[in-house]
């Protein structure tokens, strides 16, 4: 597993999602770690770390796992988790097992309960799962090339260069393994979603700064009022012009929010 490192002081862990990589939290990682030690991991089959042929690598509970022992392997505690799309439900498996090592969360566009009833979700699961969704996962990059574009509020934030740093940590098809079988388990990993969210008491009341693009295509108004009403300790900030990727879209507006919060 590839991760990045920099900084010392309190420890920030910064969590990405599909088909993100550590790449993804470069900005706030450079404006963070003068104060913090700043962690970014990629997760099995994204980004720097190895791939995997063997599909039970790829469910969000291995990728949870793989998680969990980096964190042991670096004795980190008295964590911050910055938390972003499959970020949430991997970040939070490992809050609800050690509590006593997490201290505070970021919640950027996330989700970590059963969506498998929401047609919003169920659909999208349903048809990246099928064989026409799966050749153009890995035929034709769709979530970097077709996604990403349409999640963002702006898409100049996603310039040219930008999106080839996305492209060539996917560069092959056989590459795209890991990417391909996530979004089956939107609804296919609803059993894992459920044992988390019915735990969330070991995390919802840790003090938690809620982040939220307006103009996300998967993560909506409805996820955000959710995280609302579960969370006992909520600062939000919603951000009218960015959709899903905030720490791409908007870093010079995270970067305060992040020092206030974790000072």
């Amino acid at each position: 597993m590839h991760y990045v490192d920099e900084g010392s002081g309190e420890p920030i862990i910064f969590v990405h999602g599909n088909p993100a990589w550590s790449f993804e939290f470069r900005h706030l990682i450079g404006g963070l770690r003068s104060e913090f030690r700043c962690v970014a991991p990629d997760h099995i089959g994204f980004g720097l770390s190895s791939r995997s042929d063997r599909r039970e690598d790829h469910h969000p509970a291995a990728h949870a796992e793989a998680f969990g022992a980096l964190l042991d392997d670096l004795d980190l505690r008295d964590v911050t988790l910055f938390l972003t799309d499959w970020g949430g439900p991997i970040g939070l498996d490992f809050a609800r097992g050690n509590p006593e090592r997490v201290k505070r969360l970021v919640l950027a566009n996330t989700w970590c309960w059963p969506v498998n009833r929401d047609p919003h979700f169920w659909f999208f699961s349903r048809m990246m799962a099928s064989p026409l969704g799966q050749y153009l996962i890995r035929r034709r990059n769709f979530f970097v090339n077709g996604v990403m574009p349409k999640a963002v509020g702006n898409r100049e934030a996603l310039t040219p260069e930008v999106l080839e740093h996305y492209r060539n940590a996917q560069p092959s098809p056989a590459a795209r393994a890991a990417n391909a079988a996530l979004p089956g388990h939107i609804v296919g990993a609803t059993r894992w979603l459920r044992e988390i969210w019915r735990e969330r008491a070991a995390f919802c009341a840790k003090p938690a700064l809620v982040l939220w693009g307006l103009k996300d295509i998967a993560f909506r108004i409805k996820e955000l009022d959710r995280w609302r009403s579960e969370l006992a300790d909520c600062e939000v900030h919603e951000f009218v012009d960015c959709g899903h990727f905030l720490a791409e879209e908007a870093p010079e507006r995270v970067l305060p929010l992040l020092r206030e919060f974790m000072g």
